[in-house]
C-alpha cells in the first residue's frame, strides 16, 4: 500500500487562499475608499452649489429689501405731495365758502327767521337766531337737510321760548343750529336723505338741561 503525504500541498493551498483573501481585502478597502471619496466629492459639490444659491438668494433679498424701502419712501413722498396738493386745493376752494354759505342761507332760510350770528369752525357752522315759531325752525332744518347743495347734517343744539320787545311783548323762539358745509369736491356726492326734525321748546327761565318737552308737530309749508 502506497501512502502519499498531502500536508505540503494543503499548506500551499492555505497560503494561497490567505494571500487571495488579503488581496481581496485590500481591493475592497481601496474600492470602498474610492466610493467614499466619490460620494463625499458629490455631496461636497452639491453643498457648495447650494451654498452659492443661498448666497445669491440672500444678496437678491437684500437688494429687494433696499428697493422696497426706496419704494416705501417714494410712496410716502407721493402721499405727502398729494396731501399738500389737496390742502392747497382745499384752501383755494375754502376761500369761496363764505360766499356759498351766505347765498345758501338766503335760499334756505324761510320767512319768520332772523339770523343774528354765524360762526364757522372747520367745516361746521353754528347759526344763532330768532324765529316767530318753532315750526319755522323745523322748516329751516328740513330745507338744509333735504334741498341744500352746500349745507348738510343740520343739528338743533338748543331752542327756547323768549319775549321780544318791552311793550306788548311777543313770544319768539331763540335757537342754535349746528350745520356742516361741503367743500367743492364733495358737492358732487349724492344728496342727503331727509332728516327727521324734532324740536324741544324750553320755556323762558327753564334750564336747558331739564327733561325735554314733546316734539312739536311741523307746520305745513306756506303757499
Amino acid at each position: 500500500m502506497i501512502r502519499i503525504n498531502l500536508l505540503p500541498h494543503r499548506e500551499a493551498r492555505r497560503r494561497e487562499r490567505k494571500k487571495n483573501f488579503q488581496i481581496l481585502l485590500v481591493a475592497s478597502a481601496f474600492f470602498g475608499a474610492l466610493v467614499v471619496l466619490g460620494v463625499g466629492s458629490y455631496f461636497g459639490t452639491q453643498i457648495s452649489n447650494q451654498e452659492s444659491r443661498n448666497a445669491y438668494i440672500k444678496a437678491e433679498n437684500a437688494r429687494l429689501d433696499l428697493q422696497i424701502k426706496e419704494i416705501a419712501a417714494l410712496k410716502q413722498e407721493i402721499d405727502a405731495l398729494k396731501a399738500r396738493q389737496q390742502a392747497v386745493e382745499d384752501l383755494q376752494s375754502d376761500r369761496n365758502q363764505p360766499v356759498y354759505l351766505l347765498v345758501e342761507l338766503v335760499k334756505q332760510v324761510p320767512e319768520g327767521i332772523y339770523l343774528r350770528t354765524l360762526k364757522q369752525t372747520g367745516q361746521r357752522v353754528v347759526l344763532n337766531g330768532t324765529a316767530h315759531s318753532n315750526e319755522r325752525v323745523s322748516e329751516l332744518l328740513r330745507n338744509i337737510g333735504n334741498s341744500s347743495s352746500w349745507l348738510e347734517r343740520p343739528e338743533l343744539v338748543e331752542i327756547r321760548a323768549t319775549s321780544v320787545g318791552s311793550k306788548d311783548a311777543r313770544k319768539a323762539f331763540e335757537f342754535t343750529i349746528n350745520v356742516g358745509i361741503r367743500r367743492a369736491r364733495d358737492k358732487e356726492a349724492a344728496p342727503p336723505s331727509p332728516v327727521p326734525v324734532a324740536i324741544n321748546v324750553v320755556a323762558p327761565g327753564a334750564p336747558t338741561s331739564g327733561t325735554p318737552q314733546p316734539a312739536a308737530k311741523p307746520a305745513a309749508p306756506k303757499s
